[in-house]
């Protein structure tokens, strides 16, 4: 018997195990992979979820595999660049962008190391049921018989097709089709960066992570996807060096270190986060497109809700559940602003009104530390587009 299960071993279940065993919860921790293993990834993680890393000690963890801060960030749109960066979240003011096989891994040793119960290769089954709640769920490993493990709680963290989500039938509060499609691979290209290039229709960004290298992803209207898929790396190279010539002219001749990777399938939705017995976390609560690189800071933040919500003890299923109901209200007010900031970028397009913005907070170091701390997380819309910003316009 524990108290809570953790489905899904990534940065929003391990750091959700890591938390939860902290406060003393007795936490098994499953992951259907062999770790540690790499996944498709912007890797770019703001300055709230470093924030993140720092208070929970494993920021310089981080910091030891060589993944280079980010203090400054390049904006380019139109005849517009800003350069900048947001402002510090609890004295953290870089950005760091590990690869994801290193990050995860650095996050499941910590969360071990907290008294968590982790089984790799282990693929979760259907979950228990009694009297309407989630009791636990059937797991095995490699080669073994399904076995029943018994919860007070299970917390879906397996990602934007959550199995655990679908046998709840988590209601689903807000969606819509897919914007972009993406492809990035990595290149040898000097550091620290993170640089952002758009244009209508098109989208660069490239970002410097482990042992040397940037990683450099181009989206696209999903309406491209599918005559894309065929030719996907010549219209990467071709977006790669129409909309960052002069990154593009740094490694003219020299090819990615990497293959190619890509995916068109990047749902936008979010769902009630928790239930008798259950929540989620991560993706599997709230996905939508990649183009904002606010995925991974979201799971820190949601992950430290869960925790912060959740009773400290064991308590009782009253608790428990009023503890839940807190968190699926909060949870929502947590990522809706940011979920749907993105899908307005994600819309790819390059507006007069838009660009007049961007040239008033070009001229303003003071609206450009803003504008950047809005798109971090750091500070809200509303702080941004203030009464006496709006009148300048």
């Amino acid at each position: 018997m524990y108290d809570v299960i953790v489905v899904g071993a990534r940065c929003a279940g391990a750091s959700t195990a890591l938390l939860l065993a902290r406060q003393g919860h007795k936490v098994l921790l499953i992951e259907r992979a062999k770790f540690p293993k790499d996944t498709l990834s912007t890797l770019y993680i703001h300055q709230p979820g470093v924030a993140r890393l720092a208070a929970w000690g494993v920021l310089d963890d981080i910091a030891s595999t060589g993944c280079p801060p980010v203090d400054t960030v390049e904006y380019r749109v139109g005849d517009v660049r800003l350069t900048g960066s947001s402002r510090p979240v609890d004295g953290q003011r870089a950005a760091y962008a590990p690869r994801r096989y290193l990050l995860d891994r650095i996050l499941v040793d910590a969360a071990v190391a907290a008294g968590v119960e982790f089984h790799d290769e282990t693929t979760a089954g259907d979950l228990l049921f009694r009297d309407g709640r989630v009791v636990g769920l059937k797991c095995r490993t490699s080669g073994s018989v399904w076995t029943d493990r018994h919860a007070r709680l299970v917390v879906g963290a397996d990602g934007m097709r959550s199995r655990v989500a679908d046998q709840v039938q988590a209601e689903v509060l807000d969606s819509t089709g897919p914007k972009t499609c993406a492809y990035y691979t990595y290149w040898d290209l000097p550091g620290p960066r993170m640089a952002l290039h758009e244009a209508p229709g098109r989208w660069v960004g490239a970002v410097s992570t482990n042992d040397g290298a940037t990683l450099v992803g181009c989206y696209f209207p999903q309406s491209d996807f599918r005559q894309m898929k065929g030719n996907a790396t010549e219209a990467y190279l071709g977006c790669f060096r129409e909309h960052a010539p002069e990154l593009y002219e740094q490694v003219a001749g020299k090819g990615p270190i990497d293959r190619l990777y890509g995916t068109g399938d990047q749902q936008n939705f979010i769902r009630r986060a928790a239930g008798p017995g259950w929540a989620l976390v991560g993706d599997a609560a709230h996905h939508k497109d990649s183009i904002t690189a606010r995925g991974i800071t979201d799971a820190f933040l949601q992950a430290q809700l869960l925790a912060d919500t959740l009773p400290g003890e064991a308590g009782n299923t009253q608790d428990l559940d009023t503890a839940l109901r807190r968190y699926a209200t909060a949870h929502y007010d947590l990522v809706v602003e940011g979920y749907h900031s993105t899908l307005f970028v994600a819309d790819l397009t390059v507006t007069p009104e838009r660009l007049a913005m961007l040239r008033a907070v070009a001229e303003s170091a003071e609206m450009t530390g803003l504008y950047f701390s809005m798109l971090s997380g750091a500070c809200g819309s509303d702080e941004f587009f203030s009464d006496e910003f709006v009148a300048s316009l």
